[in-house]
């Protein structure tokens, strides 16, 4: 009798995912530096600030009470759910149900239960690009086809509706927005949230909307699309989380809300995953969203700060040009100007390549533009301390000299 061998040892839909890019960059950093060197890292979308103490507090009080030690809800804490839908309502005049909400580990476990919930195998998602490197990653995991639709420097970043026409095929079951946007920092405005989210609605196209950076915007409207467009909700699903409001990425509190239907197929699929969030972690997240949120506007106004050194030091460095960023905490200049240029004897013909000169020649870690979508770009986080953001462009710009 003979046994058949299996013709591979990882499976075909785990083997064709690639790392996140941007914790790969952060790793490498994190482990030069341990090795001695001054690397300054550019490369994580993490505030660098602590977490507030009220909610720090919260959490080791709730560690201390056994009620806290056992399973809760897959769905997530009532008091948790009631506290997001107070918010929603409080940020953007949208009424939710708690019973539509789910609350996940992390943003990214919304955003894959999201896809999960609504595609089936060879579904299409208009994706727009430059995007964040785990959305088409999540897509392909759940049988979906990522159709990227890339938004230039020259329109700031941001998908138009003739895009949308263009890329719109019988297949197409969902599109994919972010904003304020990981990796570029645009901000759409409501009129054109509005525009876009009438496009949806007229040619029956689910929309998944993450809103993780909605509290950091600079000088410019946070637009909801469920607040453009009401009439959208019931194809509409909503990503979002404590990680970046409140500085809270290791505490692993997300959520996603939208219709009854969809939100109980992905609540069945987290009951089967992971199941309850830690509760320790659900009691500190109704702390941040009912506390104090004077923290917030503390931390939005350290971002801006930073903001605006990185754009005016990035600009005076020749061949980079940067559309001006309104929200998160990033920038992405196009450096296609570098390419090909001769940088301390060595030449860089992408931005892969060049971001390798500028990890081993200025010490400085950067994400190339690759990781999201197309060669010629650059993403650098401003989530980090005054001093070392001059001190890291102030050797690109040596660099670049």
């Amino acid at each position: 009798m003979t046994t058949q061998t299996p013709s591979r040892r990882v499976s075909a839909r785990l083997a064709a995912i690639h790392e996140s890019a941007t914790l790969a960059v952060d790793a490498k950093a994190k482990a030069l530096k341990a090795a001695g060197r001054p690397i300054i890292g550019f490369g994580a979308g993490e505030p660098n600030f602590p977490t507030p103490e009220f909610v720090v507090a919260a959490a080791v009080a709730a560690a201390q009470d056994p009620k806290n030690h056992k399973y809760s809800p897959a769905k997530g804490l009532p008091e948790l759910r009631r506290a997001i839908a107070d918010k929603v309502f409080a940020d953007s005049g949208v009424t939710v149900d708690p019973n539509n909400v789910l609350v996940t580990n992390g943003g990214k476990q919304a955003v894959f239960q999201s896809f999960a919930a609504l595609l089936d195998d060879g579904d299409e998602v208009i994706l727009p690009a430059p995007y964040w490197t785990t959305y088409p990653e999540a897509i392909r995991l759940c049988g979906g086809v990522p159709v990227e639709v890339f938004c230039g420097s020259d329109h700031d970043y941001k998908i138009r509706v003739e895009q949308l026409d263009a890329a719109l095929t019988p297949r197409t079951k969902v599109l994919l927005m972010c904003s304020p946007s990981n990796p570029t920092g645009s901000v759409y405005s409501r009129e054109e949230i509005a525009a876009i989210g009438h496009w949806a609605l007229d040619h029956g196209v689910w929309v998944i909307t993450d809103e993780i950076y909605e509290h950091l915007t600079y000088g410019v409207e946070m637009a909801h699309i469920l607040s453009a467009v009401p009439e959208l909700a019931d194809q509409t699903l909503v990503v979002n989380g404590v990680a970046k409001t409140y500085a809270m990425t290791g505490w692993r509190v997300g959520w996603m809300y939208g219709p009854a239907d969809v939100i109980k197929a992905a609540t069945n699929m987290q009951s089967h995953t992971t199941s309850n969030v830690a509760n320790v972690s659900q009691r500190a997240a109704i702390a941040a969203l009912t506390g104090p949120q004077n923290v917030v506007e503390e931390m939005r106004q350290a971002f801006d700060r930073r903001r605006h050194t990185i754009i005016s030091m990035l600009r005076e460095i020749d061949g980079v040009e940067l559309p001006e960023p309104h929200g998160a905490f990033y920038v992405y200049p196009n450096v296609e100007k570098l390419l090909g240029r001769e940088i301390r004897g060595r030449v860089a013909h992408n931005t892969s390549e060049l971001a390798e000169i500028i990890l081993e020649e200025a010490e400085v870690a950067v994400v190339p533009g690759e990781a999201f979508g197309g060669s010629g770009f650059l993403r650098l986080s401003y989530a980090l301390s005054d001093e070392d953001l001059v001190e890291g462009i102030t050797r690109l710009q040596k660099l670049f000299a």
